[in-house]
């Protein structure tokens, strides 16, 4: 299992505004692909911080998450947010 925990970093208000824009669309297909076993973005008590939790079967199926978010909207949308995470085995 690959999972995926931290944090997105927003500068303004106006990125915390584009993550939750996007946010409801870019779950929905994340959950719906195969290999994911768990995806979670909520915003913080800062909020302009949101904390980030994600599962996949493996390294395959989370290659394949990585691909579909570079080329999806909420990708090109919020490329330039900060991300502040670890990637470990389970």
């Amino acid at each position: 299992m690959i999972i995926l925990s931290g944090f997105l970093r927003c500068r303004t208000p106006e990125e915390s505004q584009t993550v939750s824009h996007y946010l409801p669309k870019h779950q929905q297909l994340s959950r719906a692909e195969a290999g994911c076993l768990s995806f979670s973005v909520t915003q913080t008590s800062d909020p302009l911080i949101w904390r980030v939790e994600e599962s996949f079967t493996d390294n395959h199926t989370f290659d394949l998450h990585q691909q579909r978010v570079a080329d999806s909207e909420w990708g090109r949308k919020t490329v330039g947010i900060v991300r502040d995470y670890t990637i470990s085995e389970g």
